[in-house]
């Protein structure tokens, strides 16, 4: 089945029978206030190219939202776009685009995607394909059919081959062609699926739902980096908990392919109890109110479990302190070898882990000495995020609260105030091997 199809993918009839497709144009005048992308596409037009706005951004103006990314679709070549624009420089292996710079801002410029020429390995993912073609072909080649969506902005129509704007009206999500077989040429498609839906409120259309969890294994495949990229829009999509909620419906289960996605799936699985459920509701809420948020936080939430797990285990033959240390060279060998994590990302999400331990010590000047660190707010938010999950760390986060906002000579008495029979943990006491007695030489 996947052979007849390649090869009929590959077929001339094929890419001569997607520009026979008519096109419906609907008359709409979407309110584009970006700069940068109204000067791209009034410069391709000017040098006689066909440009328009499409994806995305297309799809967000529709649905009322502010979109984050423009991009431009247009039948001029890379090279040639790079000889319309000065700041430009062309990227990409497998599919050659364009970055146009503007100002501050870079807009992506691709070339209509056609149906020939395309380099397929033996599992059927696309490899290389840069192969050009019309703005039909283009259209077919996309993933649903809402991303398919082009804006003439100097007619303002939307031109749209495969009924995108009406699934848009209905909140649908549906994949263009065969949904089975286009995870099969691109399985990030399924990441995609479970993040639009969950992040526009989309419902999934039941052919494209269907396969979904079928073809999970084939992300094993994909470069971590980019399954990182990926998983990274999910956790940053401003409707977290949504695609979390997304993940059970669509019945995805663990299946070893990245231990981000598996962290995920554990954390749709335990709802409430999960560290990482309230931590994500956090990072709607800051996106939400355009707050930056910070990635190593997400992740230190995200692998809190099962860093959790093996720092109680290690506590039974080490000080907290020492035990925390154990955990987390045990965890770094065994999940961040090769997970396509960025050094700065997983750096944040351990020195929140170190400084967790810290907190139950608060005699003397360790108190004054925490609150110095750098990542002590960090860790003080995730300490009371511990504290919704882990009722007992409730008197404790309520102590840190009350030492940060205190003054000076407030501190010292709080600190002063610790007693002797507080919980803070005791160093323990290694004793000193006896020294054997000299045998005594029998006379």
């Amino acid at each position: 089945m996947l052979k007849k199809w390649l090869k009929a993918w590959r077929s001339p009839k094929n890419k001569e029978g997607s520009d026979k497709v008519q096109a419906a144009r609907h008359p709409v005048a979407l309110d584009i206030r970006n700069h940068a992308v109204l000067k791209v596409l009034s410069g391709l037009h000017r040098a006689g190219f066909e440009a328009y706005l499409v994806g995305g951004a297309v799809r967000d103006l529709l649905l009322g939202k502010t979109p984050k990314d423009f991009d431009v679709a247009t039948n001029a070549l890379p090279e040639q776009v790079r000889g319309v624009f000065k700041r430009s420089r062309i990227i990409g292996r497998r599919f050659q685009i364009v970055h146009v710079m503007v100002g501050a801002e870079t807009i992506e410029v691709s070339t209509f995607r056609g149906g020939g020429n395309v380099k397929h390995n033996e599992s059927g993912r696309i490899v290389r394909d840069n192969a050009y073609g019309t703005l039909a072909q283009d259209a077919f080649r996309r993933d649903f059919t809402c991303n398919a969506l082009y804006y003439d902005v100097q007619n303002q129509q939307i031109i749209d081959f495969h009924n995108g704007l009406s699934d848009i009206r209905a909140k649908r999500l549906v994949m263009i062609g065969d949904a089975a077989e286009r995870y099969v040429e691109d399985p990030v498609r399924i990441l995609r699926a479970i993040r639009l839906s969950g992040k526009l409120g989309l419902t999934l259309d039941e052919a494209t739902a269907a396969p979904l969890a079928a073809h999970a294994a084939l992300l094993r495949h994909e470069p971590v980096s980019r399954l990182f990229d990926e998983l990274l829009k999910i956790l940053l999509s401003g409707h977290a908990a949504g695609c979390l909620r997304q993940f059970q419906a669509c019945g995805l289960q663990d299946v070893a392919i990245h231990p981000m996605l598996t962290a995920m799936l554990r954390a749709a699985e335990k709802s409430s109890l999960h560290i990482c459920v309230p931590a994500l509701a956090q990072t709607d809420e800051r996106l939400h109110e355009g707050k930056s948020v910070s990635v190593g936080f997400i992740l230190a939430a995200l692998f809190w479990d099962e860093l959790n797990a093996r720092w109680q285990d290690a506590q039974t033959r080490e000080s907290p302190i020492a035990a925390m240390n154990s955990a987390m060279i045990q965890l770094r060998g065994e999940l961040e070898r090769g997970w396509g994590v960025p050094q700065r990302f997983s750096a944040t999400m351990r020195e929140i882990w170190q400084l967790q331990p810290l907190f139950a010590y608060r005699r003397g000047q360790r108190a004054f000495r925490l609150l110095s660190q750098a990542r002590f707010r960090a860790a003080y938010d995730f300490l009371c995020l511990r504290a919704r999950i882990e009722p007992d760390l409730s008197e404790l986060a309520q102590w840190w609260t009350k030492f940060q906002s205190a003054g000076s000579a407030e501190r010292e008495q709080m600190v002063q105030a610790v007693s002797e029979t507080d919980a803070e943990p005791k160093k323990k006491r290694r004793r000193r091997p006896r020294r054997k007695k000299p045998a005594v030489a029998e006379s």
